[in-house]
């Protein structure tokens, strides 16, 4: 093997390890499109595009997920989208 196979094989394993969490943001019966919007683009710095699309998933499917990666850092962001009134959980 290589150095530079073993080096991608480490690499993967390595990222294996590293657990993502997610926001997963769900339906409801309450926010305007325009709101939920909004939240994401402020709490999730999403950009105007990925907020409208992601709302449509939410609205068509029932649920999304709006933010992946370390608890810590999506800790304060689901606060904030729950504060919103928006229906969230990190999973």
């Amino acid at each position: 093997m290589g150095t530079k196979e073993k080096i991608s094989e480490e690499l993967l394993l390595e990222e294996e390890t590293v657990k993502q969490n997610e926001i997963v943001l769900f339906n409801d019966e309450v926010n305007t499109f325009d709101h939920v919007i909004e939240t994401l683009i402020d709490v999730c710095e999403h950009t105007p595009e990925q907020a409208e699309q992601c709302s449509l998933i939410v609205h068509y499917n029932g649920k999304c997920t709006v933010k992946t990666g370390d608890y810590k850092d999506l800790e304060p962001r689901c606060s904030r989208l729950l504060q919103a009134g928006l229906s969230a959980e990190i999973v």
